[in-house]
């Protein structure tokens, strides 16, 4: 039986609902891992530190497609909430073709950039040209990228979370085959990698603007719109944070790895991505379900449903909490296995990594709160709350500590820096969460 977002959330059916975007996320992050595998050790060390040094930078123009995800889906599940599903359909049309327009913009901007972008990055002379190479490639697929990260909030506003789940598996499957077949059987190197990944964007991104366009069941379809200025930028403001976290990410892993590269070189560059792609499994399962909730948090906030916005924060605080202990355990106890699988071919690097993940995975603990925190204002359409814990988590506090801890700690200290900042990010959670009580009476 379908789950509609009016419906009142048990924490069974609040798990139903969410999971197949949880899993969608873990998959997307796994078959992410299976790309970083191949290059690790099918094209080397090299190629590997040099798709970890350059991706940060691909990933700051794909935020658009993160923003107005996230932010268009709080405007449209609202908007349904209202009563009004023919302006919803405008609004998420809009968004769609916005996003298609700017994806072909930035995508030009992107190609005559990724040569400088390598040069400021400090690529060493080993690195440089797959850099450049695997920039330019995975650019020429961005709109098929930003439009694959918006349909994953936009499928869930259309009730529809374990198509977008079939979609995710479809093209992640997709990816892995197509790695095999380019870097293993072709021998295409880093080349391959990135004609992979963005053919099963292509994949990700063709198959719901099909949906989209065909009648459906769904509350949502592609339909004439015209540009309006005012849900825009209301569409942006509610997914800055999203917009901001991913963009802060980014410019932290630069960070990071101009930091590894000073400490220890490309061998620190290698670790960080590990750490990363592994990292990914486990924030997925947060971002999952931090997505998963969003639309029926920003539905019933719009129909002023008060007491369904209490149990909603109650039942999801208890359920991050489950989450937070179980996979920190997982992660401590696996880190050395995650960490063979890309580079057991070297002991030196392996034992590096392996206390690298060890250590970074203590912020598994809090990171949860921090993220359905964050994704909680913007389901209420408050971007302005939401982009501020994105900016202090994911930017400013975590700045701080990469430039601070490594003076005290050394290495550690940089594998250390993300678990002091999400400390210093629950306490900003809190006291948001706290003050606006009132005003959303969601306590």
């Amino acid at each position: 039986m379908k789950i509609q977002l009016s419906e009142h959330f048990t924490y069974k059916k609040l798990i139903k609902f969410t999971i197949p975007t949880i899993i969608m996320m873990i998959f997307t992050s796994i078959y992410g891992i299976v790309d970083g595998i191949f290059v690790s050790n099918f094209v080397g060390s090299n190629a590997f530190a040099a798709v970890n040094l350059i991706m940060p930078a691909l990933m700051i123009v794909g935020t658009i497609g993160f923003m107005i995800g996230t932010g268009g889906s709080a405007l449209v599940s609202k908007t349904i909430g209202e009563g009004n599903k023919k302006k919803a359909n405008e609004y998420f049309s809009m968004l769609v073709y916005l996003l298609i327009l700017l994806g072909f913009i930035f995508t030009i901007i992107g190609v005559v950039l990724v040569e400088p972008a390598t040069k400021l990055l400090g690529a060493d002379e080993a690195m440089f040209a797959d850099c450049v190479n695997y920039g330019r490639t995975l650019l020429l697929f961005l709109i098929p990228f930003v439009l694959q990260n918006c349909f994953q909030s936009f499928l869930i506003v259309a009730e529809k979370p374990t198509f977008g789940l079939i979609i995710s598996v479809v093209s992640g499957v997709s990816n892995m085959l197509l790695d095999f077949l380019f870097m293993y059987v072709f021998k295409w190197g880093i080349f391959g990698a990135a004609i992979a990944t963005g053919m099963s964007q292509l994949i990700g991104s063709m198959v719901p603007i099909i949906y989209f366009i065909r009648k459906n069941d769904s509350p949502l379809r592609l339909v004439k719109a015209k540009f309006e200025v005012k849900a825009i930028l209301q569409s942006c403001v509610n997914g800055s944070s999203e917009m901001l976290t991913n963009l802060s990410m980014s410019l932290v892993n630069i960070l990071y790895n101009m930091q590894l590269m000073k400490y220890i070189g490309s061998n620190g560059v290698v670790a960080y991505g590990i750490i990363m792609y592994v990292g990914f499994i486990f924030s997925g399962t947060y971002l999952g379900y931090a997505i998963g909730t969003a639309p029926i948090i920003g539905y019933h906030y719009g129909a002023g449903n008060t007491e369904e916005l209490k149990s909603l924060l109650r039942k999801s605080i208890k359920l991050i909490a489950i989450a937070s202990l179980v996979m920190t355990g997982i992660a401590e106890v696996l880190s050395r296995l995650l960490a063979s699988i890309f580079v057991s071919y070297d002991v030196e690097l392996l034992n590096m990594t392996t206390n690298a993940i060890r250590l970074f995975a203590i912020s598994y603990l809090i990171s949860g709160f921090n993220i359905f925190a964050s994704s909680f204002f913007t389901a209420l359409n408050n971007g302005l709350v939401s982009a501020a814990i994105s900016f202090l988590r994911t930017l400013l506090f975590q700045v701080a500590m990469i430039l601070l801890l490594p003076i005290i700690w050394g290495l550690n200290g940089i594998w250390l820096a993300v678990v002091f900042a999400e400390i210093l990010a629950l306490v900003v959670s809190f006291v948001f969460l706290y003050g606006n009580r009132k005003k959303y009476q969601y306590v």
